[in-house]
């Protein structure tokens, strides 16, 4: 169970993926991340013996994990998984896999049994983020690698905009209706407090048109993503108010040809579980050259302005 404060209704986010895989799935925001991660995954040179994927909501990780060539065996940990394993063959240059029902927020792995772990736009909805990537961590051997995508703090932030101008307008007071993603920044400085060696994260960002506002929810739908926020208002949608946001998007954030503009925000992480072999910062002056030396210029005292 979360340390902390319950953010997301993790039961009611499975039964949006459930409903997502029935009405048909809209899959291109997580292929595209499945595509990067593979081609971060093929600049590292270096096996890994035993990954998982964790959370991922589609199989896109582990079809590229299962190519790759670069992973032994995997598991694909996945609270909507089912137990029984499935194998890809050896012989054709992929891994073997397993799928088992595990929740990102227990992970059932032991200290020190993993190489790789990898999860693509899920984590965004952990409640206790550092205490999974603590357990993350832990699970993972000396010089393992955790690759992460989550979505950042910038993403539908135009949604969130126009939900929030039309219940300032219409409602009594401003309801969450868009999940609060956490910034980059945040998430690297929750790799460092997670005891990562080498913590790395950069952002892409994607924009993506849409004819109107209905048909970006629509897709939201079939992804699964839908508002699962423990703190969102129960009563149904107003029309009034739906026909408010609608106006609202249109007016600030569509294009001369009236299509509208939605932000997603990737951030990537990387972390390496701690070990002897890694580079690590030199120790306060212990340089050997003083940097105004390797620059060729001349050193002032500090306070001292340089000549105009």
């Amino acid at each position: 169970m979360a340390a902390g404060p319950l953010v997301f209704d993790r039961s009611l986010l499975r039964a949006r993926r459930l409903r997502a895989q029935g009405l048909g799935p809209s899959t291109f925001l997580i292929d595209r991340v499945a595509d990067e991660l593979g081609d971060r995954l093929a600049a590292v040179l270096r096996r890994f013996e035993r990954a998982v994927d964790l959370g991922t909501p589609t199989d896109a990780v582990r079809r590229v994990l299962a190519a790759s060539g670069k992973v032994g065996a995997f598991i694909a940990a996945d609270p909507l998984a089912g137990v029984a394993s499935f194998a890809l063959s050896r012989s054709q240059g992929r891994a073997e896999a397993l799928a088992v029902a595990a929740d990102e927020e227990a992970l059932p792995f032991r200290d020190g049994s993993l190489d790789l772990v990898v999860s693509a736009l899920a984590l965004e909805f952990v409640n206790d983020l550092p205490g999974t990537l603590v357990q993350i961590r832990r699970a993972l051997k000396p010089d393992g690698l955790l690759l992460a995508a989550l979505a950042g703090g910038d993403t539908l932030t135009e949604l969130r905009q126009a939900f929030a101008g039309a219940e300032a307008e219409i409602e009594d007071g401003i309801s969450p209706r868009v999940a609060p993603f956490a910034d980059v920044r945040e998430l690297g400085a929750l790799l460092q407090r997670a005891g990562f060696a080498l913590p790395v994260t950069d952002v892409d960002r994607l924009t993506v048109r849409y004819a109107s506002p209905i048909a970006l929810m629509h897709d939201l739908r079939r992804m699964g993503a839908t508002n699962a926020l423990v703190e969102r208002r129960r009563r149904p949608l107003k029309r009034a108010l739906l026909r408010r946001m609608v106006e609202i998007y249109g007016e600030r954030f569509s294009d001369p040809d009236g299509r509208i503009r939605a932000t997603f925000e990737i951030v990537w992480l990387s972390g390496w579980a701690p070990h002897a072999s890694q580079q690590k910062p030199l120790a306060p002056g212990s340089a050997r050259q003083r940097l105004a030396d390797a620059l060729g210029v001349k050193e002032r005292p500090a306070g001292e302005k340089a000549g105009r």
